[in-house]
């Protein structure tokens, strides 16, 4: 049986390793492509806190840690298929474990009309040419370290199209799975997702683990809809709470297209969540909501970047951070109407809330008009539970932990009302109530 290649220092390790063999392709332009990134990230590193979009958020205990790269035994490491079970969600789904696809538990049997649904790893092998612009990425902000190393390394991931027209009844699946090894791993996967015209899509992302572990993991997700297409994109992130999860989305939206986004962020040691959104066409909408709820040790960076390029564009984002013990959230919101997207409506609201004296959280909204016309807002606060809703929980009988758990919740609750899947909705409500303390 073949291991794992001994872990080496991070980022010294890399620089030290220019000719780092990368995994192999046999077609030019990827090859290129990811030695241009690799090369990108050996010569700039890790970002610090001198860069504003890490300014919150740390890396240097990250870069003294040893990871083996990639898992050669993922495709036989045992997994209870239980845990992959998600109520209301039981459509076509596809399974990563450390990065590597599981077709033993993975759902591909009976795919509905219009759905194309294949690792990227098969597409590589099978037909590659029509992800040649997605895969040449080039990344040019030191900001986006981790989404140069993920285009370089990452060796599997999610292709999924949807035919112009089709509508997909059932959720589709994407579990990533982080699994307990022998060491610690460093492992990553790259999404290509496009809806054709007029498509429609719900979209079910889930992070979990088997058992603890402290892997580093990045996801590199690009999502086109064309002109009218509509996704629902729903996030569970339950990740082992000593785990590394960096994710890295781009969305290009087209002329009327409705894009839709809830996310739970729950576990994790160190997680970072990047959205960036392009309003191309227009009077496209992007409808964004999210919560962290943290504890202990954790720390979760969101950064939030919607761009209005098109007229009549509009996007309405709601998010809530929750913090308790010497846990630290972050979130920072930019919305920039660019010039020429007259008649845009955009707004933006997060609202938090600390459990205790030692927790931290820190949100920067950020608003850039360029246009005319133009409806915008925007807003951010940092709080405490209100004292007397407490006491007057309390009155009534309820002890101190169960009134604080019950505030908490209606305060995350309101993200996830727009959800349209009420099973999957009350499900994130009950892992939400289950991960407070």
């Amino acid at each position: 049986m073949s291991q794992s290649p001994a872990p080496v220092p991070f980022v010294d390790g890399l620089r030290a390793a220019a000719d780092l063999r990368l995994p192999g392709s046999g077609h030019a332009w990827l090859d290129a492509a990811r030695r241009e990134n690799l090369d990108a990230f050996i010569a700039a590193g890790l970002p610090d806190t001198r860069a504003e979009a890490w300014k919150y958020t740390a890396l240097r205990a990250l870069s003294q840690r040893r990871f083996a790269w990639g898992d050669h035994t993922a495709t036989s490491r045992a997994i209870d298929p239980k845990i992959l079970t998600l109520p209301g969600v039981d459509g076509p789904r596809l399974v990563f474990v450390n990065g590597v696809f599981r077709a033993d538990l993975s759902r591909l049997d009976t795919l509905p009309a219009g759905l194309t649904l294949q690792p990227l790893s098969q597409v590589l092998e099978q037909d590659p040419e029509p992800l040649r612009f997605a895969l040449s990425r080039h990344y040019r902000e030191a900001s986006d370290a981790f989404a140069r190393l993920n285009a370089a390394l990452a060796g599997d991931g999610v292709v999924l199209r949807v035919a112009a027209g089709a509508r997909i009844g059932k959720p589709v699946h994407l579990c990533f799975v982080g699994a307990s090894a022998d060491g610690d791993l460093a492992w990553h996967a790259r999404n290509v997702i496009e809806l054709g015209e007029g498509a429609e899509l719900d979209l079910v992302e889930h992070h979990l683990s088997n058992a603890p572990q402290k892997h580093l993991a990045t996801l590199v997700s690009d999502i086109v809809l064309q002109d009218r297409a509509k996704l629902q994109h729903m996030v569970l992130q339950h990740a082992s709470e000593d785990s590394t999860l960096i994710r890295h989305g781009s969305l290009h939206m087209g002329a009327k297209s409705h894009a839709a986004l809830h996310v739970l962020e729950l576990g994790g040691g160190l997680v970072r969540h990047d959205v960036h959104a392009e309003l191309r066409g227009d009077e496209a909408r992007l409808d964004t909501r999210g919560v962290f709820v943290l504890r202990g040790r954790q720390h979760v960076d969101t950064q939030l970047a919607i761009r209005h390029q098109a007229l009549n564009t509009a996007s309405e984002s709601i998010w809530r951070g929750v913090a308790d013990e010497r846990a630290r959230g972050v979130f920072r919101g930019a919305i920039v109407v660019a010039q020429g997207a007259d008649g845009s409506d955009a707004s933006l609201s997060n609202k938090n809330l600390l459990l205790s004296s030692q927790a931290e959280i820190d949100t920067k909204p950020e608003l850039e008009i360029y246009a005319d016309e133009v409806k915008a807002a925007h807003g951010a606060t940092v709080g405490q539970l209100d004292e007397r809703a407490l006491f007057y929980l309390r009155s009534r009988g309820l002890p101190h932990a169960e009134a604080r758990a019950l505030l908490t919740t209606a305060f995350c609750r309101a993200v996830f009302a727009s959800l349209p899947n009420e099973t999957l909705r009350e499900h994130f409500s009950s892992a939400l109530l289950a991960h407070l303390p």
